[in-house]
């Protein structure tokens, strides 16, 4: 229920009733919201769970025992290989997938101070911060991007927040 898959779900149902003219109806397409491992663990970081599928299983489920029709998932959520009876026939343009640096002092991650912290839920991004910066400290975080957003500027607990379109 996150306002990202919200959005995809959200956008799914338009195109699906602008090229097909009978699903305009009222009531046609239902958007059933489906709580994921991914989406009930919000106090520990996701690499630490581990597993595959934290954000699809229970959406794959459904889909397989007929609770829903079709599945939207965010590609980043998306494991390498499908369960048994699951293709994926489409995908929506993609978006913007630029980097958004958030930072009450800097610019950019090259001006911040030596030891600054760094905060990204990302294992990729933070070894990529630490490569390119190795000045700067990352700490991980985790939870949406709004949660995470409201918590450091309450707690002032990182230097800076580096953020991803997802």
């Amino acid at each position: 229920d996150s306002p990202l898959a919200l959005a995809q779900a959200y956008e799914t149902r338009d195109k699906l009733k602008a090229t097909h003219p009978e699903l305009a109806e009222h009531g046609a397409i239902e958007i059933i919201i489906i709580k994921t491992t991914g989406d009930k663990i919000l106090n520990q970081p996701l690499a630490d769970i581990g597993g595959k599928g934290l954000f699809t299983k229970e959406i794959d489920e459904a889909l397989l025992d007929g609770r829903i029709d079709i599945a939207v998932h965010s590609m980043k959520d998306v494991p390498t290989y499908f369960p048994d009876g699951i293709i994926l026939p489409c995908n929506l343009p993609r978006e913007d997938v630029r980097d958004a640096f958030i930072s009450p002092t800097a610019t950019s991650l090259a001006e911040l101070p030596a030891g600054s912290v760094v905060g990204s839920a990302s294992l990729r991004r933070q070894s990529q911060i630490l490569y390119r910066y190795p000045s700067l400290k990352v700490s991980q975080s985790f939870g949406m991007v709004i949660s995470v957003l409201a918590a450091m500027i309450l707690l002032e607990s990182f230097d800076s927040k580096y953020f991803f379109s997802d």
